[in-house]
């Protein structure tokens, strides 16, 4: 049985992975921060697979240890814990945390992580999938903060990057890069703050007209660490529905 070690895995994105690769048959470890009443509720509606949730804070290098000592050989990695402009804010008021914490979690986090197993993957082979941002991994969006979309971007580099050094290693490496999605963060973001008739209209501006669902993306993932998807090793994939071959249509 493979071993899938998702990150951020309580709320949003994160859970659709849990559920996802938990119905296809993994051994899925999740990682959780401040959720664990929602951690809780996961582990409980998937009672009957084999999942399990693991305390992380991102921003703490010596949590790290304690994170690959609990799970010390994985399969699949998805780095998907972070934080967006609005999420951020609640934790700090001062820019210039906001900023530290944006960069550290968003992408040296993943990097850390990534370094912890990188050694065992390349023995036994693995996949790496990074959930980046359409933000910052594809285009720009005016009024978010800068931070938020250079983390994104530079988890993106870091894929690249990897793909690159990995080449002649059977690690496969790939960044997914949502857009509007329904989740807590974005709803943070954009959605919470507007009335009824202002996200009727916000959702007439997007390509579809509608938010992308978290299982839509979870079912990219899904796909990702298949062998079929090898040829695609490296790939920094728009799952944006469009919106970043027009980020004008999404304006903060």
């Amino acid at each position: 049985m493979k071993t899938v070690l998702i990150t951020g895995g309580s709320s949003g994105i994160g859970k659709a992975l849990v559920h996802a690769f938990a119905v296809q048959g993994y051994d899925v470890v999740f990682t959780y921060r401040s959720g664990k009443s929602k951690a809780e509720e996961v582990l409980q509606e998937l009672c009957d697979f084999r999942v399990r949730a693991v305390f992380w804070d991102a921003s703490d290098r010596e949590n790290l240890n304690q994170l690959k000592q609990a799970v010390p050989k994985v399969d699949v990695l998805i780095n998907n814990a972070g934080l967006g402009s609005a999420t951020v804010a609640r934790i700090s008021e001062d820019v210039f945390e906001q900023d530290r914490l944006l960069l550290e979690v968003n992408s040296v986090a993943p990097l850390w992580l990534i370094r912890s197993y990188i050694e065992q993957m390349k023995c036994d082979g693995g996949v790496i999938i990074n959930i980046s941002s359409v933000g910052g991994g594809i285009t720009q969006f005016p009024g978010f903060s800068p931070a938020d979309g250079m983390s994104k971007a530079a988890l993106t580099f870091l894929t690249k990057q990897l793909a690159a050094e990995l080449a002649y290693y059977p690690v496969h490496v790939f960044a997914v890069c949502p857009g509007a999605t329904e989740t807590p963060m974005f709803g943070a973001s954009t959605l919470d703050h507007l009335s009824e008739n202002e996200r009727s209209k916000l959702l007439q501006k997007l390509p579809g007209k509608r938010l992308i669902s978290p299982s839509e993306i979870a079912d990219i993932c899904i796909y990702l660490a298949t062998e079929n998807a090898q040829v695609l090793r490296g790939s920094i994939l728009d799952a944006s529905l469009g919106l970043g071959s027009n980020p004008g249509l999404l304006q903060k």
